[in-house]
């Protein structure tokens, strides 16, 4: 074969939050290596016409005009992003055919307690039967989701031909670095989509976010706000203020889940690392950012918080220590990793 090699993305560009924001990143981060097509999917998640604002600017930089829906989806290559966007339909609707299908998940495949997330056999069944090729790989994105989908393939098996890749398909956070302040206060906040999967018990948010704090900051906090906030908090609807007024307003940002909910990367922390915040979260979530993210309990949030305002220079070498470590998540450790895998001839689907 002397052509390029052609490659697809097929998703539902529809996705809010991290799935929406990895994506768009990687398709800046391999511009140089290809242009491939992206076949949007309507799938039965989501409602609207719109992709995710993310999604929508990389396509209007990149010149990329999404195909919606297509009968047959046909490349070199075939990557697939977040299955988890067939959960609520038993047919995938479409043809795939290809050398290699690459099926990325976001989605952590069990969750703490070892539940299934969701219906995981039902939606990888459904891309299995709709797909011809050589080689149907599933790419996790964290050491923590590799675990979950290790687990599950161990417990329930992989549709017959199945692999994983040996490497993470990781989040791209090439994000700007903001020097950390040399005067933290006691300044908190989180932020992520609203979604009572997303945070933690009444109990644990009271101790992250105290009255003693001199600042609570929630963003993404809808449900919150219909039901009434505490008068210590402010709060603020998914995408209420943009982030980088967001930040300014806080020195830590705390970021703990429900106890029935593991992010399978949590891209939010990378960017709270990047604006200069310390970081602290559960042990497992951290446990992905080599040491940049402090791992905890929401009852040792106040003591880890007093110990770095009363002593901003170890404040300081943290946050400049995690923001070094991003390194590793960088669009050029991606676009590397995804040339070896696809090889040097790269190019768009027909």
């Amino acid at each position: 074969m002397t052509g390029p090699r052609r490659v697809a993305y097929v998703l539902d560009p529809r996705f809010p939050g991290g799935t929406s924001s990895a994506v768009a990143e990687e398709l800046r981060a391999i511009a140089p290596l290809c242009r491939p097509v992206v076949h949007a999917v309507s799938s039965r998640m989501f409602a609207g016409p719109d992709p995710a604002p993310p999604l929508a600017a990389a396509f209007d930089a990149l010149g990329i005009a999404p195909v919606w829906d297509a009968d047959t989806i046909s490349a070199d290559t075939v990557i697939l992003h977040n299955p988890s966007f067939l959960k609520f339909q038993s047919e995938f609707g479409r043809r795939v055919l290809c050398r290699h299908l690459i099926v990325v998940s976001h989605e952590n495949f069990l969750r703490p307690g070892g539940e299934e997330a969701f219906d995981t056999a039902g939606c990888l069944a459904q891309i299995d039967r709709a797909t011809l090729a050589l080689r149907k790989s599933l790419a996790p994105i964290s050491a923590h989701n590799r675990a979950t989908v290790t687990a599950w393939r161990d417990r329930f098996g992989l549709p017959s031909g199945w692999d994983m890749l040996p490497d993470d398909w990781f989040n791209i956070c090439d994000l700007p670095m903001t020097p950390p302040t040399g005067t933290p206060c006691d300044r908190r906040g989180r932020h992520s989509r609203p979604g009572f999967e997303k945070f933690p018990p009444p109990a644990d948010l009271d101790l992250c976010f105290p009255r003693h704090a001199e600042t609570n900051v929630i963003l993404g906090a809808d449900l919150m706000i219909a039901e009434g906030a505490p008068p210590h908090w402010q709060v603020y609807p998914f995408r209420g203020l943009d982030l980088e007024r967001y930040f300014g307003m806080i020195d830590f940002m705390v970021y703990f889940t429900a106890p029935t909910w593991q992010e399978s990367f949590g891209r939010v922390l990378a960017e709270g690392i990047a604006a200069g915040k310390v970081v602290i979260a559960d042990p497992a979530t951290a446990a992905g950012f080599g040491g940049g993210v402090i791992g905890a309990r929401p009852d040792e949030v106040d003591g880890i918080i007093r110990a770095f305002v009363n002593a901003p220079e170890r404040y300081a070498d943290h946050v400049r220590m995690a923001q070094a470590a991003l390194a590793g998540f960088s669009a050029e450790a991606f676009r590397a990793r995804f040339a070896a895998l696809l090889g040097p001839r790269v190019g768009a689907a027909a």
